[in-house]
């Protein structure tokens, strides 16, 4: 893609991409699967065309241990795929953490349990805010709800790996991910391939310094030192790093909340309400871990009730409720699962429900 500052119509697959490479993106490792396969289509190509390096690795776990391994010397490196592709990378994810290595994962949502199908769905929500791997060990998860978002926070997803040295998770979904919106792609960024970060291996020749990356700790109490500096960490992430935004927030008296494709249609259900006189709101988390508890507590203490609004069969609504105990107000769930897409009129019915109207 030519240097642009005008829009371009691409899907939320190609925006993930395109983010990644301008945000200095140079080491891509993957393996096929849908609904995710015109990104590592699209890193294919565009890959040499910025002197990096693609790969379709054998597995799930050869692409998750090769970007463990471009990590590790100092390059921005990142992967992509979907539901079951992404369970399978789940030892490499605890890896990266464990090591403190930063890195992009792409998550392109669909149906599950099992192979499930290749339709929309949130399911994968206790996976990425939960780590999902083996140990204690937290991800960065951003979650856009547009094609535009994807591609900026694809972009940014590097810096913020970097700065916290901790792996992202840009989690899409179906609909969102083989969707086209116009997009304005952000500057190219003209990083070196493989950066001398403080931690990055070097080699021992030369008279260099000598660095080691590792996630093992033999020596007696060694690991749990480990693990305490690595829950200081995350705990600094949480004060810092919540995102969110909000709609018709200031005075409603019920307030939604969802992500991804979901909040696409909660914002319209939210339109659809204040038409008949029901003071509805919206507040869209975009880091789903560290959650945004402020913008929820703030509503509860002025009163409001909230409706989450998921494609799972409601995992996103226990962080709503952990993040309003001691304030404790009425939660109610709309949900749909197995590929099934709520519309604006079944979440605009279930506010008017809870409305009494």
């Amino acid at each position: 893609m030519p240097q642009t500052e005008e829009k371009v119509l691409i899907t939320g697959n190609v925006a993930a991409a395109e983010g990644a490479v301008r945000g200095g993106c140079r080491f891509y490792f993957g393996y096929p699967i849908t609904p995710q396969n015109d990104l590592p289509e699209y890193m294919s190509a565009r890959m040499p065309e910025v002197g990096g390096v693609f790969i379709q690795a054998e597995s799930e776990l050869a692409a998750i241990s090769l970007v463990h391994g471009a990590a590790a010397a100092g390059g921005r490196a990142m992967t992509s795929s979907s539901s079951p592709g992404v369970s399978l990378k789940q030892e490499g994810l605890s890896y990266l953490a464990g090591s403190e290595l930063p890195a992009l994962v792409v998550n392109v949502q669909r149906g599950g349990p099992g192979l499930g199908d290749v339709r929309c769905a949130q399911g994968d929500y206790f996976q990425a805010t939960r780590g999902g791997g083996h140990g204690d060990y937290r991800l960065i998860v951003l979650a856009p709800h547009t094609v535009q978002e994807t591609c900026d926070l694809a972009y940014e997803a590097f810096d913020l790996a970097e700065k916290w040295r901790c792996p992202v998770l840009l989690l899409t979904d179906q609909q969102l991910g083989q969707m086209m919106e116009p997009v304005v792609p952000p500057p190219m960024r003209n990083l070196p391939k493989v950066q001398d970060h403080p931690w990055a291996l070097t080699g021992a020749a030369g008279g260099r310094e000598r660095r080691i990356v590792k996630s093992f700790y033999w020596r007696p109490g060694e690991l749990e030192e480990f693990n305490k500096r690595l829950r200081e960490k995350y705990l600094r992430m949480e004060k810092k790093l919540p995102r969110w935004e909000e709609d018709e927030t200031q005075d409603a008296e019920i307030v939604l909340v969802a992500y991804g494709t979901s909040a696409r249609i909660a914002r319209d259900a939210v339109r659809h309400a204040r038409e008949v006189g029901v003071k509805a709101g919206l507040v869209r988390p975009i880091t789903l871990w560290p959650f945004p508890a402020e913008p929820l507590v703030a509503a509860a203490k002025r009163g409001a009730r909230f409706l989450v609004v998921e494609m799972s069969w409601g995992q996103m609504v226990e962080d709503v409720k952990l993040a309003l105990y001691g304030t404790p107000r009425p939660v109610d769930l709309c949900w749909r699962a197995g590929g099934g897409v709520p519309g604006v009129g079944e979440v605009a019915q279930h506010i008017r429900r809870i409305a009494g109207k």
